[in-house]
C-alpha cells in the first residue's frame, strides 16, 4: 500500500509564503506525475500545479509566476513553494500521485489534505 503525507499548510498573511511537502511511502518503483490541487468552500477542487518525473510542469493560470512546483525522485516528494498569497488561495490542498508504479501494478494515490489560509 502507498501513503501519501503532506504538511507545511497554516495561516499567512497576504503577500507572505508557504511551502507544502508531500512524501510518498510504501511499495513504490517509480511515480509518473506528482501534483497538487486544491478545494475551497464550495467549489470543485481544481489542479493547481503537476511536475512529471522528467521535470516538466504545468501551472492554473492563477498561479503563475507565484507558485513554484519541484520534486525528488529519490525520495519519492513533491513541494509547492507558494509565494506573494492572496486570499482567494485559501483552500485545504491535496497531493496526488499519478501513474504510481508498485510491485502489483499502476495506481494513483491522494494525501489526506493540508489547509492553507490566507488572511490578515
Amino acid at each position: 500500500q502507498v501513503q501519501l503525507v503532506e504538511s507545511g499548510g497554516g495561516l499567512v498573511q497576504p503577500g507572505g509564503s508557504l511551502r507544502l511537502s508531500c512524501a510518498a511511502s510504501g511499495r513504490i518503483l517509480s511515480i509518473n506525475v506528482m501534483g497538487w490541487y486544491r478545494q475551497a468552500p464550495g467549489k470543485q477542487r481544481e489542479l493547481v500545479a503537476a511536475i512529471l518525473s522528467g521535470g516538466s510542469t504545468s501551472y492554473v493560470d492563477s498561479v503563475k509566476g507565484r507558485f513554484t512546483i519541484s520534486r525528488d525522485n529519490a525520495k519519492n516528494s513533491v513541494y509547492l513553494q507558494m509565494n506573494s498569497l492572496k486570499p482567494e488561495d485559501t483552500a485545504v490542498y491535496y497531493c496526488k500521485a499519478g501513474g504510481v508504479r508498485g510491485w502489483g501494478g499502476v495506481s494513483d494515490y491522494w494525501g489526506q489534505g493540508t489547509q492553507v489560509t490566507v488572511a490578515s
